[in-house]
Parts: structure tokens; sequence; C-alpha cells
């Protein structure tokens, strides 16, 4: 045999022995789930989370001008690509499996005894333990380049971006803390809010400051499904029928005859954002997507009874919060380096062609790579550290973290 046949099979047996590796691990963590678990709402909240991130590397540009850096957007220059922020903006998906899972955890909590306090305490960390990282990071990076001489402004942009996702858990937060408060309340009733906001501020010329009382409205309306998943409401695929029609039909109206931007994303130099505050067609828009993602539970269950697929979604789910807040970072990493090779298609040039677009999609695996260092780094502050029994431990323990339910079932395994 010669050398390089030798030198083939050795590769073709690594990566034998690795694909080996990697579907014993899959039938680990499928062996290490408790059988009660919907793994439906994991998948749902992986895709939501995936989403944004992708969403956010695909219309977020970062130019460089002379010797600072400001953001640009390609939905600025190709509005006719709005369709991406369709397909990308899926916030909605998360806040309603937020609330199903929060009111189902609570309602436990309370059938156990636990107190509001513990457990509202044990939520939040979840949330903000991997927050306290970004700031420090942040903190200290913005303050070397002021003081290296980096223009302010590319600073400002910089930290913008990278504390971008804050709101999100800020708002997140609030609604978790307020769970007891929304086991009961219909979601037409936010819905209602969203709406009369919406008149007073664009129908009668009300101050644009009106529109900040959305921030809260206008994601309780998905929370707030989330809360009638919990209760049984939205078992039959009838409701889900209706919201995904009647919330496709409600936002064509509004962006088609009432104005409202077809971008359900932020566009730089945009005179009304969907999003920032969320506007009626937001909410309308993420009622379609809640009720689609209700329509693929089932499809979902199906798929996720496949060992590899659903330890893809627990291992997103582990690291779902750190994945969520250094994303940017992610993408701003890529391209300061980048800067020392000059100014690269799709990383620092004006995003206003198909030529962009293409280079911007070669980007995305760099994105990735850069994204999962971030990951191994800071994944101790959300997962907490390591123990004795590897990775199937640590899967259980996302289980027990977010599914009281499964957490009696594991204890009896």
């Amino acid at each position: 045999m010669t050398e390089t046949h030798r030198t083939r099979d050795g590769v073709r047996a690594g990566i034998r022995r690795s694909a080996d590796g990697i579907r014993r691990a899959a039938d680990r963590t499928d062996a290490a789930t408790p059988p009660g678990r919907d793994r439906a709402v994991d998948a749902l909240r992986a895709l939501a989370i995936l989403g944004v991130v992708l969403g956010h590397w695909l219309v977020t540009a970062l130019v460089a001008d002379g010797g600072t850096l400001h953001t640009a957007s390609p939905l600025q220059h190709m509005p006719w690509l709005a369709p991406i922020s369709w397909a990308f903006q899926t916030l909605a998906v998360f806040f309603l499996v937020g609330g199903h899972v929060a009111t189902r955890g609570y309602s436990s909590a309370r059938a156990r005894g636990t107190t509001y306090r513990q457990w509202l305490t044990s939520r939040l960390s979840r949330l903000y333990k991997p927050v306290a990282a970004v700031l420090a990071l942040w903190t200290v990076a913005a303050t070397a380049l002021l003081l290296t001489g980096a223009p302010f402004e590319t600073v400002r942009t910089l930290v913008k971006l990278a504390l971008s996702p804050m709101w999100f858990l800020l708002v997140f937060g609030a609604l978790t803390a307020a769970t007891p408060l929304l086991l009961r309340l219909h979601p037409l009733w936010p819905l209602a809010v969203v709406l009369h906001v919406d008149l007073v501020r664009f129908g009668l010329g009300g101050p644009d400051w009106l529109g900040w009382v959305n921030l809260a409205a206008g994601w309780l309306v998905p929370y707030t499904l989330g809360a009638a998943w919990t209760r049984g409401e939205l078992e039959g695929r009838r409701v889900a029928w209706v919201l995904l029609g009647g919330g496709a039909v409600a936002t064509a109206v509004l962006v088609g005859w009432a104005g409202y931007p077809a971008s359900m994303v932020g566009v730089p130099g945009a005179q009304v954002s969907n999003l920032n505050p969320p506007t009626l067609a937001a909410v309308t828009f993420g009622l379609a997507q809640c009720g689609l993602a209700l329509l693929l539970r089932d499809r979902l269950r199906r798929g996720m009874r496949r060992p590899a697929a659903w330890a893809a979604v627990a291992l997103v789910n582990l690291s779902a919060m750190t994945i969520f807040l250094w994303h940017q970072t992610a993408l701003m990493a890529t391209t300061a380096t980048g800067l020392a090779l000059g100014r690269l298609p799709g990383l620092h040039t004006v995003p206003d062609g198909l030529d962009w677009v293409a280079a911007r999609l070669a980007w995305l695996p760099v994105f990735v790579l850069v994204l999962a260092v971030c990951r191994s780094a800071f994944r101790s502050l959300e997962q907490g550290p390591r123990r004795a029994g590897g990775r199937t431990s640590r899967v259980v323990r996302v289980h027990r973290r977010t599914d009281p339910a499964a957490a009696k079932e594991a204890r009896r395994a």
C-alpha cells in the first residue's frame, strides 16, 4: 500500500471515529432527557435565538469611513430585501416560549411550596449572570480604545451594538417578575393597548414618547399567549391558524395601506421603526409567527425524536443567553481584526448591492467560529462549573433548571 493510500485510509478512519463519537454523545443526550419533556418547546426557543443572531449578522454592517466605523444596513440601500427581516425577526416566538415556560414553572413551584422570591431569584440569576461578563469586557475595551486614541464615534457605535441585546433582557426580566399577575391575562388586553397607542401616536399626531408604552404592551402579547398555552387554550390547530392568518392579513393591511414600514427591524435613517419601540405591525406580525410556531409543534416533536437533532437543540439551549449576548461581539471582533487587511467586501464596505450580500454570506462561517470561541470562554457563567459526569450531567442540569417537572422525573430516574 502506498503512503498516499495509508494517509487516505487514516483520514477516513478518523472521520468514522469522529462520527461515531458524535452519535454516541447524541444518544447519551437523548437517553438523559426525561420522557415527559416537551422537546418542541426547546426547539422553538433554539430557532428563535438562532433567528435573531443570523438576522443581526445579515442586516448589520460596520462601514469603515476614513478613521471611523459607523453602522449601516442593506435594508437601507435595498429595501426590497425587507422579507429577510420577516424570516429572522423571531423575538415574538421567544416571548411566546418564555411566557409558557415561566407560567408553567411558576405554577409548579407554587404547588411545591416554593416562594415567589425563590422562584424569581432562580430564573433571573440564569438570565443576568452572563450579562456581567459582557458589561465588564466592554467597559475595559471601550476605555482602552478611548485611551489609545480611537474616535469617540467609533467607540460609541461598537458599545451600542454590543449592548443592544440588553433591552431585550430588561423587558423579558420585567415580564418574568410580573408572571404571577399575568397567569390569567388575556392577550387581547395588551393588544388593545398597542392599538390605541398607535392610533393616538400616528393617527392623531400624539407625542413620539407615547410609543414607548408599547415596549411592555407589545411583548406582553406573545408572553401572555405563552400563558394561554400553559392553560391549555392553544392546543387546537384552529387557534394557531387564526393567529397565523389573522396576523398575516392585519400586517399586510398595516404595511400596504396604513403606511407602516415593511421591515420588521430598525433601518438606519428611517423615520419609523417597527421594533424600536414595537408598533402594531410588529405585534400583528408576531401573532402570525406565534401561530406558525404553534402549528409546527407536532412536527418538531417528531423531529426531536432523532438523537442528533435533539442533541443540537439541547446544545443551543444550554448556551442560549451566551449565544445571544455575544453574537454582536463576534461580528465586531471579526470586523475589527479584518481592518488590518484593509476594507474587506461584506465586512467594511457599504451594503448597497448583491455583491455585498454574497460577501456577507461568505463571512458567516467566520462569525460562527468567533462566536464559538466566545461561547467556550463564557458558557460557565450560564451553565455553572463542570461537574463529574461530563456532557450528560450538563444536559440533565439544563432540564432541571428550565423544567421543574423534568427535574422531578430526573430525580426518580
